[in-house]
């Protein structure tokens, strides 16, 4: 991306104060310098044209003049070919600390990580540019916290064909992704006066302490490898349950239809509300896909989807399918968290998803994730075969069983000294015990660095297991 230039459209807050003794080009001087020392006004920041921020502060031309000269000459500013002036790089005067959000390796393997290389930008970009020209002008006012009826519509039909729901689009509340999705949720049952929620253990940490910030009371319960226990659900008296029934994170199990039945009528029994996180089902490789529970039951089920998986996180873009008795209070607390999401994006996925683009990059999608997912079973098997891969038929991520011996918290520690960085199945759990296994992501690896990685992971391993243990037997 190429840097700005010095335009008479940048504007500065430099206050002048003409009751002031001091003549107001040694004011200007002072307001830039100390800009410059506090880091208000970072290295390389373009400034506006002596006229243009003459105009701005309403001097003559000649008090910028003398200003800028001033510190060209103390050396904070500095002019370039062209009549640019930009503040100098200084010694002392670092630039502000980036933040660092997540620690980077030089191998990922934590999962939930789409490939944001693979976002179509062409296709969004002809969205884009479809909508800003072609969309009535209210659509860029305030809108409702229900959304932008364009996207509900176009998703609806999506969802319905592709996920087997039973949505319209008055159904669907459009929120910045499940986070914010499972939030209001949670938010509208603790004012309907429920107290308690399930969850599946393991389950998201993160979401789990989320929930909690509600005031509910979060209630873990144990899944197998079939998905989360029903008998369990009703033991543990709740008033809704959050479910990942077609590729449950982070085990991988699919919810069969037996528990899906049986979870519906607990719901009914119970009068409770099952709350589906549907959250990369559309990723399958040696299965015929599995449909959304909400199909079953559209009155007790409340469906969460995302763009974060299909397209890309930084989209911040979700949605909800709502049963009637829910969705009023869901809207307004939309409405309450940010005056909705960005109309632009609801706009463009609205046409992303109308033009069958979304489809197109589903398909294409699933081949480079397939040959990413069969390249980490291969190198698994070659290079540590006595691990136990689950999960693998579909998704971004599987969990692979450690062996006896092998410690995971050491693990994951020592492979993040060498730069690789690998998820512990402990840190997904709220329950006690030592569940031994690695959640691996490949959705943001690509496929000839796989094996590799793995290779290195086994030498890790070699070096990491406890004493007395042959990671080979």
């Amino acid at each position: 991306m190429s840097r700005s230039r010095t335009s008479s459209e940048l504007e500065l807050f430099l206050p002048l104060h003409r009751s002031d003794s001091l003549p107001l080009y040694r004011q200007l001087e002072r307001e830039l310098r100390d800009s410059v020392r506090a880091g208000r006004l970072a290295a390389d920041a373009p400034l506006p044209s002596t006229r243009a921020l003459a105009a701005q502060l309403g001097v003559t031309r000649g008090v910028v003049v003398s200003a800028y000269e001033q510190l060209s000459a103390e050396g904070y500013l500095v002019s370039r070919p062209g009549g640019s002036t930009r503040v100098a790089r200084i010694s002392g005067f670092a630039d502000p600390v980036p933040i660092v959000l997540r620690r980077e390796f030089r191998l990922d393997f934590r999962p939930g990580r789409p490939d944001v290389n693979e976002f179509p930008r062409a296709a969004w970009l002809r969205s884009l540019r479809r909508v800003l020209g072609e969309a009535p002008s209210d659509r860029f006012s305030y809108i409702d916290g229900r959304g932008m009826p364009e996207l509900r519509s176009a998703m609806a039909v999506y969802l319905n064909r592709a996920r087997g729901t039973r949505i319209s689009p008055d159904d669907l509340i459009i929120c910045a992704g499940v986070a914010q999705g499972l939030q209001l949720v949670a938010q509208a049952l603790r004012a309907g006066g429920a107290q308690r929620i399930g969850v599946e253990e393991p389950w998201h940490p993160e979401y789990r302490r989320m929930l909690e910030g509600t005031g509910l009371q979060v209630v873990a319960v144990p899944v197998d490898a079939a998905g989360i226990q029903i008998d369990l659900v009703d033991q543990a008296n709740v008033d809704a349950v959050v479910v990942t029934p077609a590729h449950q994170y982070p085990t991988g199990g699919v919810l069969p239809p037996e528990r899906r039945a049986a979870l519906v009528a607990w719901a009914d029994r119970r009068d409770a509300i099952v709350v589906e996180d549907d959250y990369d089902a559309e990723f399958r490789y040696d299965r015929v896909p599995v449909g959304a529970m909400q199909g079953l039951c559209a009155d007790r089920v409340v469906y969460a989807g995302t763009a974060s998986k299909i397209l890309a996180p930084g989209l911040r873009l979700g949605w909800l399918a709502v049963p009637p008795r829910l969705r009023e209070s869901i809207a307004r607390a939309k409405l309450a968290a940010d005056q909705g999401s960005s109309a632009l994006d609801q706009l463009a996925m609205a046409d992303f998803v109308d033009r069958g683009e979304l489809d197109r990059h589903l398909r294409r999608m699933r081949l480079v994730y397939r040959r990413r997912r069969d390249a980490l079973l291969a190198a698994l098997e070659r290079h540590l075969p006595t691990w136990r891969p689950a999960g693998a038929s579909a998704g971004l991520h599987m969990l692979a069983w450690l062996p006896a011996g092998c410690d995971e918290a050491r693990l994951v520690a020592a492979a993040a000294e060498r730069g690789i960085g690998i998820h512990g199945l402990a840190a997904t759990c709220f329950l006690p015990g030592p569940p031994g296994g690695i959640v691996f992501g490949y959705g943001s690896v690509d496929e000839r660095r796989i094996p590799r990685g793995i290779a290195e992971l086994a030498e890790v391993v070699a070096d990491s297991v406890a004493p007395g243990h042959d990671e080979r037997r």
